[in-house]
């Protein structure tokens, strides 16, 4: 009897440990927020990929060193976690859309308000994993999918211009790190939530304030410029 107290006692506190450390790593983006405004778009200092290995080092660049970017990945991992099943249908949605995102970008198609809607994405997307009661894995889908397209758009700024060979591995660059993220948040947040019938999401939503604090943060800086 003791030591299923004990058994139970433990996994208490690696969850709660787990919530810690995502709570952490999240409040920490927070305080790199100001300290990357530039590099935030331009991976390559400015510069347009010119070679196959520039491109591609770009495309992983860009969705790592892009706070905003990356915390909306992250986010869409932790959603996926959410849900009982096909959650990870979600950021493969998203990181589809993002490719879609850059070559409506590239065929000179604006689209409007780019940084205040990716802002609003982030903060969105914390508000869903707040939620005691998590939300339907379609609103989910088109939610992700759309700020997707935007979130890709913004990263198609930096590639306008490069050769095709370029453009191609920036593509692949930044699709397979997104999905890398993605999945990792996925399996770290099912692992927060335990594998039982009734998950303990509370983990993931304390994540989700964090997310909420730094959506804000951009969501201010955007409409205040």
């Amino acid at each position: 009897m003791n030591i299923n107290k004990t058994s139970v006692k433990l996994a208490r506190s690696a969850k709660i440990a787990m919530a810690s450390l995502l709570l952490s790593i999240l409040v920490g983006l927070i305080f790199l927020i100001d300290t990357t405004p530039v590099l935030a778009h331009h991976p390559s200092g400015g510069e347009i990929p010119s070679t196959f290995l520039a491109g591609f080092l770009s495309g992983l660049g860009h969705p790592v060193i892009g706070i905003d970017h990356l915390v909306f990945t992250i986010a869409v991992g932790l959603l996926a976690a959410l849900s009982k099943r096909l959650g990870i249908i979600i950021p493969a949605a998203f990181v589809v859309a993002t490719a879609i995102g850059t070559a409506i970008h590239l065929q000179s198609i604006d689209l409007p308000i780019v940084e205040l809607i990716i802002s609003a994405s982030i903060l969105m997307a914390g508000i869903f994993l707040a939620r005691r009661k998590p939300s339907s894995l379609a609103l989910l889908t088109v939610t992700s999918t759309i700020a997707g397209i935007f979130h890709g758009y913004a990263y198609g700024e930096s590639i306008v211009g490069a050769e095709t060979t370029a453009l191609g591995a920036y593509l692949l660059g930044f699709c397979i790190i997104q999905l890398a993220i993605g999945i990792a948040a996925y399996y770290i947040g099912k692992k927060a939530s335990g594998n039982s019938a009734t998950p303990n999401t509370l983990p993931i939503r304390f994540a989700g304030f964090a997310i909420c604090g730094i959506g804000f943060s951009f969501l201010s800086g955007a409409i205040l410029g």
